[in-house]
């Protein structure tokens, strides 16, 4: 065999893995478009009669605040003497209540817990697909399997789908985050398919280094951790306006109650993203001190405000701004939860808008 006909036979080759790549990222989103809709059975088949406990709670406590009222008069022969009863705290400063977690998805009832073990098993069937799919990519290339937007979009929902799994396989209450999480990996892989789609291809001299494999699988694996705080996050905010509404004796609708009522405590979700965010937090540093070697590495400076290095900047000081008002202010609530939002959204403007929208360095990455 002739070195012409060599290289062809491995080009080939490399085309037909980069087709199996693609036929297995669309298999993996069938399997979680199918996994979407056992999570939607788990929350409409879950009892409702097993969720109220946050109401309850709240709705108590607030009925024997307004039964005490705010003081007691007591008449006597020597005049009136008014005694200030102690204030009855619904809502701590730092912004968590004693309030119970929900049932979760399923509403503590066989038949919702039934479709969310199916829903489970359909994002691990999905996830393990999808995981094929991306190594066949890398495959097709001799290659890590994030040169380009495509391949760092299948990457990062997979190791995002990845964080799910494992913290159930630790026995984790998040089950909760199964809708959220394939119905936003749906939007990804949708996004990757067809705006982002890019041929299979080797890659620029510049990115031929280690470094690939360190500074960005780090990054990916930061963003999908992060993701998954902020999905929290906005629950949180979701649920505590939730809680608020009944500690103030309001009756949220019945959608509204069926929904958050079955999610955690909103001190449990705060909790759990502020955990999620700090765990992650000194990856993302070595991320940014990571890209900076490989920047002197590769163009001869460690810093250079490109602007995909002046965003991973940004994101760093969002974080840090968020994890300093948690540990020295004690914002534990909304405006905590706020910062945490915004970070996550200058990580987000950081993939995609200064990938598209803005050139740079970083620009011979495509789409």
């Amino acid at each position: 065999m002739t070195f012409a006909a060599a290289t062809e036979l491995a080009t080939a080759t490399n085309e037909h893995l980069a087709n199996i790549s693609n036929t297995l990222i669309y298999s993996a989103m069938a399997v979680y478009t199918l996994a979407f809709f056992a999570y939607i059975a788990e929350w409409l088949f879950g009892s409702r009669s097993k969720v109220g406990r946050t109401a309850a709670a709240l709705t108590a406590e607030a009925a024997t605040a307004k039964a005490k009222g705010p003081a007691v008069t007591v008449k006597s022969k020597g005049g009136t003497a008014v005694l200030e009863r102690p204030e009855v705290i619904v809502r701590s400063s730092a912004g968590s209540r004693d309030v119970p977690d929900g049932p979760g998805a399923h509403g503590g009832d066989e038949q919702g817990d039934l479709y969310g073990r199916i829903a489970v098993s359909l994002t691990v069937l999905a996830f393990l697909v999808e995981l094929c799919g991306v190594l066949a990519r890398a495959a097709s290339v001799q290659r890590a399997p994030w040169g380009n937007m495509y391949e760092f979009n299948i990457t990062f929902s997979t190791v995002a789908v990845g964080v799910y799994v494992v913290l159930l396989a630790l026995k984790k209450n998040v089950r909760w985050l199964g809708l959220f999480l394939t119905t936003t990996v749906l939007l990804d892989l949708g996004l990757a398919v067809t705006v982002l789609y890019t041929a299979s291809d080797q890659l620029v001299p510049a990115l031929h280094s280690y470094w690939l494999y360190i500074h960005v699988s780090t990054a990916i694996f930061c963003g999908a951790v992060l993701y998954v705080g902020a999905i929290s996050t906005l629950l949180y905010l979701f649920k505590d306006s939730y809680e608020n509404k009944l500690a103030g004796g309001g009756k949220p609708g019945a959608f509204a109650s069926s929904v958050l009522e079955r999610l955690p405590a909103s001190a449990s979700l705060d909790k759990f993203a502020y955990r999620i965010n700090a765990a992650v937090f000194p990856l993302w540093t070595f991320t940014i001190i990571a890209g900076a070697i490989w920047a002197e590495s590769a163009w001869g400076r460690y810093w250079g405000w490109d602007p995909k290095e002046t965003w991973a900047f940004i994101t760093w000081v969002a974080y840090a701004c968020y994890l300093h008002a948690r540990s020295t202010a004690g914002w534990k609530g909304r405006k905590a939860a706020y910062i945490a939002l915004i970070a996550f959204g200058c990580w987000l403007f950081n993939y995609y808008g200064v990938n598209i929208f803005v050139g740079g360095k970083h620009s011979y990455a495509g789409v």
